[in-house]
């Protein structure tokens, strides 16, 4: 179970995934200690409702899809005092009798044995408690029904709550004080009815002491019911634990256990028993693994299994779900090595820095927070905001000018979820960027190529692993002329294949750099050389034979091919692209394995050589990632910088890797730079389109026409002035428009459906603020998420 790292029974190649330079190192001491966050067990056990493209799925509770009629505060405001002050009217009318037959319903079912012929009670009979119970239940009746009609709840809620706990507080102390002194002046019945259930000594030479300190008692246990409720009705237990976080020194800044990847406290738990909790590995328990699921629960509670180890440890009892010759693997590693079972091959179970919020449970990685506002549907205001596989199955494009964070932003926490995933052997990721790129530390990949550094431990295989000729002609002719108008790609790979099979059929590799230039410039004595070589081999000197009476035609690719091969052979690159088995280099055909790989290259001094290489890596992952026999894992690609990468072999390739479990990340300055002719369809090829704060207009019109229209309702309001034909009508409007400087009017409303564009060219320029996005979604399974205005949290 822990060959190659990837439980998968994959069969060992010449592209298994390379090992790193050092010995494996343990995993990084944390940075600090660990805060309040909740324990592994905790976290698998919050809820993840099953919810729309990009909803963050952690703790996630679903809003209504149409939002709820709202009354105005200050409609709110006035309807509560008013019916407030009705109530106070009613029960003063009921206090002073002024509301005759209120007390009908008491006398009716009492015997009248209780009642004088005043209406009052009479003493040592049961009417001393029945009157104050009536009373009491006819003021919460009075208070229930007005409430209700007032919308005190709701009034309460918005005007005070939702103001903060500190004027919550406030706003119960003048209540508390008004309804304690109501209680007092036995005005509320809650004294009479507590004293009429007292033993009191009544007899001619009672014990007046004794009856007072019986009534100070009483008097003393209401007051402090009805304090401990005006407390609750305050917020006083959320206000003191509140104070008692502030005050705690191990709480005043926002950490949390490495072991979940998470910052924030738990919401809700589901309702299930703690024995049948993730953390107890019941499928393993089922299957009669009694003692691996022991040695993984001891894990999970003494603190020493991750959120990576879990998800790891998961994926490859998923293996042997499929596969149940592996059960006695897996137990044995379990036995052995409890949650580092089945690690991945660099022997790491974690990155040694986390710049985003994960949740490995359902692949997410947070992004940020969907805007509150009109622009964004009802049910995603105030959501937040993430990405998986699922998304990112179909591709993402982002364009925004330099400085809006979409490295930070977007590419760094989108390369470190899909890291995290190959830790736990769910994905290959490859991270694409200029020298310098913030795309993580060297210890969070498996291989780093510095393109151009001497000191780089791995090179990069030119012909993408490819073995057959043909093809590593045509993924060469894609990335050296495809952006070079006027020249046939499928020209250019038969160029390059009429070079590249005899030279592989002589020496049984491809040609170096060096030497592939002097074939494309038909050297004479390289030229002269091969052809001693392939003595006998008749198929391959006819093959040498055409391009040789192609060279310098009017249509040959061959100059255009030697000038870009000239920009790699160039000293800087002097012992990279190496053919002869002496360096190591990486190939795309790695990706069947959990691989985590970045690539630098030299944008600031070989910025063509750059973008050349760029197109490369692209054309080569869309190929091995259509040729995985292994589809298991989610293959990905991130370009920090896309310009000038595309072509149009490369587009059509992005939108087949939906098919074959494969995605990438696309990020540009401006639609600029792509050539004219494949911004629509390099639009239309990705399942998730980006627009950053600070677009321009033009690119505005691009992603405007992608995200098409929408019916909205609007609403025409006409001001028209009254003319009025009576004297004192007129004078009154004469006044009113003296008071209030304006005439008077009425309003007629036209409302109206029409068809406008989601997001126009001129909104996406303009309104969009400073670290914000507009994002648009779209799922392998074609669910669709309409263009969202997203805050973006970016990395900590």
């Amino acid at each position: 179970m822990d060959t190659e790292g990837a439980y998968e029974g994959q069969a060992t190649r010449a592209g298994q995934v390379p090992r790193p330079a050092g010995p494996p190192t343990h995993p990084p001491k944390p940075s600090h200690a660990p805060g309040q966050g909740p324990t592994l067990a905790d976290w698998l056990r919050i809820a993840r409702p099953v919810a729309e493209p990009g909803v963050w799925r952690y703790g996630h509770t679903p809003r209504p899809t149409v939002e709820a009629a709202q009354t105005p505060d200050r409609a709110l405001a006035s309807g509560a005092v008013i019916s407030f002050l009705a109530c106070v009217l009613v029960w003063s009318l009921m206090r002073n009798t002024y509301i005759p037959f209120w007390d009908a319903p008491l006398k009716l079912f009492t015997p009248h044995s209780w009642w004088s012929a005043n209406g009052e009670p009479v003493l040592e009979t049961g009417g001393v408690q029945a009157k104050p119970i009536y009373e009491l239940l006819f003021v919460v009746v009075l208070l229930y029904g007005f409430g209700r009609l007032g919308s005190w709840k709701a009034a309460w809620s918005r005007l005070v709550v939702a103001r903060g706990p500190w004027v919550q507080a406030l706003a119960v102390v003048p209540l508390a004080y008004v309804t304690l002194l109501l209680v007092h002046n036995y005005q509320l019945p809650l004294r009479q009815l507590v004293e009429g259930f007292l033993d009191f000594d009544r007899s001619p030479g009672g014990d007046r002491e004794a009856n007072r300190d019986l009534m100070s008692t009483a008097r003393t246990v209401i007051d402090v019911v009805l304090i401990a409720a005006f407390a609750g009705l305050g917020g006083g237990a959320r206000l003191l634990r509140r104070l008692a976080r502030l005050s705690s020194p191990a709480t005043s800044r926002s950490t949390a256990p490495t072991s979940v990847g998470g910052s924030d406290r738990p919401q809700r738990f589901p309702a299930e028993s703690p024995l049948e909790g993730p953390a107890m590995w019941p499928q393993v328990r089922e299957a009669g693994l009694v003692e691996a699921a022991d040695r993984l629960e001891s894990e999970a509670g003494g603190g020493r299994m991750n959120d990576v180890d879990y998800a790891r440890i998961r994926r490859a009892w998923d293996s042997v779900r499929v596969d149940p010759s592996r059960m006695r693997a897996f137990a044995d590693a379990v036995r052995d090595k409890g949650a580092g079972a089945c690690v991945h091959p660099s022997g790491a179970r974690d990155l040694p820095v986390r710049a985003a919020r994960h949740d490995l449970l359902v692949r997410q990685v947070l992004l940020g927070t969907v805007e509150e506002g009109a622009r964004n549907p009802y049910s995603r205001r105030g959501t937040a905001l993430a990405l998986d596989p699922d998304v990112l199955g179909t591709s993402l494009l982002a364009v925004g000018p330099s400085g809006t964070g979409k490295t930070r932003r977007l590419v760094r926490p989108v390369v470190e979820s899909f890291s995290l995933q190959a830790l736990a052997g769910q994905a290959a990721v490859v991270a694409v960027g200029a020298a310098g790129a913030q795309l993580g530390p060297d210890d969070a990949f498996d291989v780093v190529v510095r393109v151009g550094d001497p000191a780089s431990v791995y090179d990069l295989d030119l012909y993408g692993g490819a073995t057959d000729p043909d093809e590593a002609a045509t993924l060469l002719a894609e990335s050296f002329v495809g952006d070079v108008p006027g020249i046939d790609v499928r020209r250019a790979a038969t160029a390059l294949a009429q070079l590249l099979g005899p030279f592989r059929a002589a020496y049984d590799r491809f040609p170096t750099v060096p030497e592939l230039r002097e074939l494309l410039d038909q050297v004479p004595t390289a030229f002269d050389a091969l052809r001693r070589d392939l003595a006998g081999q008749h198929a391959m000197l006819r093959e040498l034979d055409a391009r040789a009476r192609q060279h310098g035609s009017h249509l040959d690719p061959g100059q255009a091919l030697a000038d870009r091969v000239a920009l790699l052979d160039r000293p800087a690159f002097a012992g990279f692209f190496d053919t002869t088995g002496q360096g190591r280099p990486f190939s795309l055909r790695a990706l069947e394995h959990p691989i985590r790989v970045r690539v630098d290259l030299p944008e600031r001094g070989h910025a063509d050589a750059s973008r050349m290489l760029a197109r490369l890596l692209l054309a080569q992952f869309n190929a091995a990632a259509a040729a995985r026999a292994d589809r298991s894992l989610f293959a990905f690609l991130a370009f920090d910088d896309a310009s000038h990468t595309l072509t149009a072999e490369t587009v059509r390739g992005i939108q087949q890797l939906r098919s074959a479990h494969a995605g990438v990340l696309l990020t540009l300055r401006t639609l600029d730079d792509v050539p004219e002719a494949l911004r629509t369809p390099l639009l239309g090829a990705v399942g998730c389109r980006m627009a950053f704060s600070g677009v321009t207009t033009w690119d505005g019109k691009r992603f405007a026409e992608a995200w098409g229209t929408e019916w909205v309702e609007t609403r025409d309001v006409t001001h028209r002035t009254v003319f009025a034909d009576q004297p004192l009508t007129r004078l009154m409007h004469s006044f009113r428009k003296l008071v209030t400087g304006k005439a008077v009017t009425t309003d007629a409303v036209t409302v109206r459906q029409v068809e406008r564009e989601r997001w126009s060219a001129s909104d996406l320029a303009h309104a969009v603020p400073p670290g914000h996005a507009v994002l648009s979604l779209t799922s392998v399974r074609g669910e669709r998420a309409t263009p969202l205005l997203v805050r973006l949290s970016g990395t900590s």
